[in-house]
């Protein structure tokens, strides 16, 4: 499936700001399963220096200097991403879950690249209460892929999707009482809970499809940023995408932005002002199949 996401980002400021300099993750990464055909990252006012490249993580990453007053600032990033991810292996193909933690933590040539997935974050650390819910799911000598997707599923119909209840500070504590949040929430709490296990998992950032109510036209910039968790299942398997706000595996609906540790390390725009006050932040998600891209975005 070729999609096209827009993904615009802007502030109002109450004053102008003076000086600024932020980091942006906005444009889609090339990976297995996915293809970005073209991207543009374009920024109102121009900044008086920028650089591209990629972060530790591998994702694509700008940095933006401004120099000169503004009251606005706005970061479109446009692409055409192609996405076919492989469907997971079957259950039993897969190592059981004391084996592949034994594996993870022997450090070596397979895992060097998976073991820094294990340790504590500062968003998201091994959290007790986190593992003692999934161990639910992680029986003895469960292979490790079935005990994921029964933990995924288990998030998906045992928390409630509530936008508003939390902040990206709210403790996993919180999350797993109140049992309702929002995609980050989910994924932080499902990332903390496979750490204390000790399967490697690391925080997706990213877009998911969705469609209008029957009869009614597509809202446009009415989509949102995603999260989700990618699990590691040995070295023979590599990752599985899987969405605990959904209920389901990564494959076709998802568009990869980036990873890292924990919302943190992918966080789509951060960074420092000198003056602002008042602050107005506005962002439109749009992802739709290429060939639907509707008339009204023709020129964006």
């Amino acid at each position: 499936m070729i999609y096209r996401v827009r993904h615009l980002t802007r502030y109002a400021y109450g004053s102008p700001v003076d000086l600024a300099a932020h980091i942006v993750h906005v444009t889609p990464r090339d990976l297995p399963g996915q293809v970005v055909c073209w991207t543009r990252l374009d920024v109102t006012p121009a900044p008086a220096r920028r650089v591209d490249g990629l972060d530790y993580f591998g994702n694509r990453i700008a940095w933006l200097y401004h120099e000169a007053p503004h009251r606005t600032f706005d970061v479109l990033a446009d692409s055409e991403v192609d996405v076919s991810f492989a469907p997971p292996p079957p259950d039993g193909a897969t190592p059981a879950w004391e084996d592949l933690v034994a594996i993870a933590r022997g450090g070596g040539d397979p895992v060097w690249d998976v073991a820094e997935f294990l340790f504590d974050s500062p968003m998201c650390a091994a959290n007790r209460a986190a593992g003692d819910y999934a161990a639910l799911s992680f029986t003895p000598g469960r292979p490790v892929l079935a005990a994921l997707l029964e933990l995924n599923r288990r998030i998906y119909t045992e928390f409630r999707f509530r936008a508003g209840v939390t902040t990206l500070s709210t403790p996993i504590e919180q999350t797993l009482t109140r049992r309702e949040g929002v995609c980050q929430d989910f994924t932080h709490l499902m990332v903390s809970a496979l750490r204390w296990i000790g399967v490697p998992a690391r925080y997706m950032s990213g877009y998911i499809r969705t469609r209008p109510p029957p009869g009614q036209k597509r809202r446009l910039g009415a989509d949102q940023s995603h999260a989700w968790v990618a699990a590691w299942l040995g070295p023979d398997h590599g990752w599985v995408g899987l969405d605990p706000t959904n209920g389901i595996v990564v494959r076709d609906e998802h568009v990869v932005l980036g990873w890292g540790r924990d919302y943190a390390d992918i966080s789509p725009v951060h960074g420092l002002i000198l003056g602002g006050g008042n602050d107005v932040l506005t962002v439109g998600v749009d992802l739709v199949p290429a060939d639907e891209w509707p008339d009204d975005l023709a020129g964006g």
